[in-house]
């Protein structure tokens, strides 16, 4: 097999993205769908649902709040219903939680940020690992984040999530690696889009500076000062499902442009 042959993504992949209607699962199911995979994603969001129906009449997208396990559970049963299984888990859907001192920070606040950036990863995985069993090219890809891998101040909610998913995913890897299962996980950067724009909005408010200096102090903490476009990771992800990564997992892969603090 040549190089080249080896970096084309397996044909006719079934793919799951959980969150996936905006930002960087948009980014992904937009990927799949060139190479012509069947691509199913979930969002809780019914404006970015609509819009993303609109712009992908191919794929299927279901309206499911990954905080709840019955939601949860009927994705993968329209999941089974439309195309009869599953190969690729995208499990992507979180939120930035709240930007603020540990002493500041409610418990409402802190449940919701591990409930949706971690326990639905655990759910979705769960529902997932029967289906992948029966897969030929059996992957689950966590999204993760560069706050996986550094402390994140201000940020212990998101944070914290983060560094779980890494640990989720090295678990994972170990215990499906003998049914052929891979697992890994992505650590993107600061991704430009809305999403960052108001991480930026609340932390200069927070420091009582404008937006273009918090702007400049985000981009300074990266060796190629700037930040990373979502169509990067989504990069990632179709490499990860190409025959060249069939030896892959287990793995942390940061798309950041080397993040050297936060």
């Amino acid at each position: 097999m040549n190089v080249m042959k080896r970096l084309t993504p397996y044909t006719g992949l079934r793919v799951l993205i959980s969150g996936g209607a905006a930002g960087i699962g948009e980014s992904i199911a937009a990927a799949y769908l060139e190479i012509g995979a069947r691509v199913h994603v979930c969002d809780v969001s019914e404006q970015a649902i609509a819009k993303f129906r609109e712009c992908y009449p191919d794929a299927l997208a279901t309206l499911a709040d990954v905080s709840d396990s019955a939601h949860v559970k009927r994705v993968f049963e329209i999941q089974q219903e439309w195309v009869g299984g599953l190969d690729i888990l995208i499990n992507n859907a979180g939120i930035a939680g709240p930007t603020g001192g540990i002493d500041k920070i409610s418990d409402a606040e802190w449940e919701q940020t591990i409930d949706i950036n971690l326990n639905a990863q655990y759910r979705f995985a769960h529902h997932a690992v029967p289906l992948l069993t029966k897969s030929e090219h059996a992957h689950i890809i966590h999204i993760s984040s560069v706050a996986g891998r550094l402390g994140y101040a201000w940020r212990t909610p998101y944070a914290a999530t983060k560094w779980a998913i890494v640990g989720l995913m090295k678990s994972l890897a170990a215990e499906l690696g003998e049914r052929d299962i891979r697992v890994n996980a992505l650590l993107p950067g600061i991704v430009e889009g809305p999403r960052q724009d108001r991480v930026i909005s609340d932390r200069a408010r927070q420091l009582g500076i404008s937006e273009p200096e918090m702007l400049e102090q985000t981009l300074n903490k990266i060796s190629l000062r700037r930040m990373t476009p979502p169509e990067d990771v989504a990069a990632m992800a179709l490499f990860l499902c190409s025959p060249a990564a069939h030896n892959v997992t287990g793995q942390a892969i940061s798309i950041d442009g080397n993040v050297e603090y936060l």
